[in-house]
């Protein structure tokens, strides 16, 4: 298993089970105080008089556990931080909604993250629009992307398969849409992918919309029917009616 999600895990567990182990303790504690100091039994209250060795053990005990907590969780972090040399870098970019990926080579994806296994790689993490956090919940890392700002982050694609990629932070109406997937598959396999060429072209709905609207507009114009030609194949009805008055004059 890659080592910082074990770190991650085990410091996870530590906080939760003291956690755990204080509530139950407290919880006991105060069932014994209702149940020991009932009015029924001490129909006249008395004052409890200060324990300094109690006082001494709940300062330094919670102490020590949240020094321990710090000291645990600072040692994870520097471990997230130091990035091994060897690492291969991948281009992050965020914009509304959807992550864009840049490989080392040039290749490009949006959405779909393909790595080889058992490979450290370090993420470059960029915004054009607004703030994002570039999420990898089974990696158990997150990492604000900011506009004008680059921040990192690394893993150890030690786990083969199919995993999400979130934003952890709300960044505008589609923000719950901005998902991706993380492919980890067998360096062979990788290496065939990321050296493939994308041969397929994007195509601007937009324009093509407006060129298709704009073609039937000059389609449905061409073949209207010109009015005037028929109207001037009608008889001349002024033309009839002059000629017929003259015959009957001529006849009188």
């Amino acid at each position: 298993m890659n080592h910082i999600i074990e770190l991650t895990d085990n410091i996870f567990i530590f906080i939760v089970a003291i956690s755990v182990f204080f509530l139950l303790l407290i919880t006991a504690a105060m069932i014994y105080f209702v149940v020991r100091y009932r009015a029924k039994k001490n129909p006249n209250p008395s004052n409890i008089t200060g324990n300094t060795t109690l006082e001494i053990l709940w300062t330094v005990i919670p102490l020590i556990l949240v020094l321990m907590m710090f000291f645990y969780g600072w040692d994870g972090f520097k471990q997230m931080r130091n990035v091994p040399a060897d690492a291969m870098v991948i281009k992050v970019t965020a914009r509304m909604w959807f992550w864009s990926f840049e490989y080392e080579n040039g290749r490009k994806s949006d959405t779909i993250l393909v790595l080889p296994a058992n490979r450290n790689v370090k993420f470059d993490l960029n915004s054009v629009d607004v703030n994002h956090s570039f999420y990898l919940p089974a990696y158990r890392m997150k990492e604000d992307v900011i506009p004008g700002r680059t921040n990192y982050l690394w893993i150890n694609t030690a786990l083969e398969g199919v995993y999400d990629i979130m934003c952890a932070e709300y960044c505008g109406m589609n923000h719950s849409y901005m998902l991706g997937k993380l492919h980890v598959v067998p360096d062979k396999e990788f290496q065939e992918w990321v050296k493939k060429i994308d041969t397929v072209k994007k195509v601007d709905t937009l324009k093509t919309d407006s060129a298709k609207i704009l073609q039937d507009s000059l389609k449905t114009g061409i073949n209207k029917t010109d009015t005037t030609k028929q109207s001037g194949s009608k008889k001349d009805s002024i033309k009839t009616v002059r000629k017929d008055t003259l015959i009957r004059r001529e006849k009188k």
